[in-house]
């Protein structure tokens, strides 16, 4: 019985840094698009802007997910560990984010946050899924 509520005990802190580095996620893509992003998604009922913010969030759970696998054997590594992965995912996705926005035309942006379905939301949230499985590879 002990095992379980350790195990429990575990998954609860692994959840909770994993929500926080969604939150993170979220907060991320908010400052990397013009406007409010919830209010964009959840009112305006932009696609683009939840295929965006949905590939950010579905690579850092890719990563957490990594790191905690790759590390459950000690719960303070694999803390620390999620959290530094966490983070330098979320960082590199900002950074792919800002090359992308360098190498193509007009603000990337204000582009995903167009009313109509634009193909860049698509090479923008591909690039956060790549990002995220090349984090993910390095954590093994």
């Amino acid at each position: 019985m002990s095992d379980i509520l350790n195990g429990l005990g575990r998954a609860g802190v692994y959840g909770a840094l994993g929500v926080v580095l969604l939150i993170l996620g979220i907060v991320l893509v908010d400052l990397l698009t013009p406007g409010k992003l919830g209010k964009q998604i959840w009112e305006e009922r932009n696609r683009n802007a939840a295929v965006l913010l949905s590939s950010a969030l579905l690579g850092i759970g890719g990563i957490v997910f990594t790191s905690i696998w790759t590390t459950y054997d000690d719960f303070g590594k694999g803390l620390a560990s999620t959290a530094a992965f966490g983070v330098l995912g979320l960082v590199m996705m900002a950074v792919a984010f800002l090359v992308v926005d360098l190498v193509t035309p007009g603000k990337l942006g204000a582009t995903l946050v167009e009313a109509e379905p634009h193909p860049a939301v698509w090479v923008t949230a591909s690039c956060n899924l790549a990002v995220a499985a090349i984090i993910s590879a390095s954590i093994a």
